[in-house]
């Protein structure tokens, strides 16, 4: 399999939609506002640099397929791990991890030294994932949050 990453750039917004909507733990993470054509649009103008995608080319003389997306930011002094999806065709090939070392030398190179990331409690796939990368679970703090935007749910 041929995997090659590259920055996403809104034209991919499409693509990603559809993968994102390919899983459901993936889709219950949407909002109709922050992952709207216009929200992502802000996102990669904020952090241009620091969000990857992963295209599969099969061979076939086809173009490539997207295959796994991760969007990172951050605010100069952490970093976020907003979104991290591969295709369920495409898991166990390395593609998560190849893209999560992209974003993290990318963040690096900012000067970021610490990144944090949200993953559902019940996403045992998930956690088993980060945890392998280092990524190690805090159990000191509490996640609150606060929609400004009554188009944009609170949350459980």
């Amino acid at each position: 399999m041929n995997i090659t990453t590259r920055l996403v750039t809104i034209e991919d917004y499409d693509a990603i939609y559809e993968l994102w909507c390919s899983t459901e733990q993936s889709k219950r993470a949407l909002n109709p506002v922050d992952d709207s054509r216009d929200g992502i649009a802000k996102y990669l103008n904020r952090n241009p640099t620091t969000c990857f995608l992963a295209e599969v080319k099969d061979g076939t003389g086809n173009g490539p397929e997207l295959a796994g997306v991760i969007l990172t930011g951050h605010d100069g002094r952490r970093a976020l791990i907003h979104h991290m999806c591969v295709h369920p065709s495409y898991r166990r090939e390395g593609i998560a991890s190849l893209l999560v070392k992209k974003a993290e030398d990318a963040l690096r190179a900012e000067g970021i030294n610490k990144i944090f990331g949200l993953v559902f409690k019940d996403n045992e796939a998930a956690n088993a994932f980060w945890e392998k990368q280092g990524y190690t679970l805090r159990t000191n703090l509490n996640y609150r949050n606060k929609s400004l935007n009554d188009e944009v749910p609170q949350g459980e």
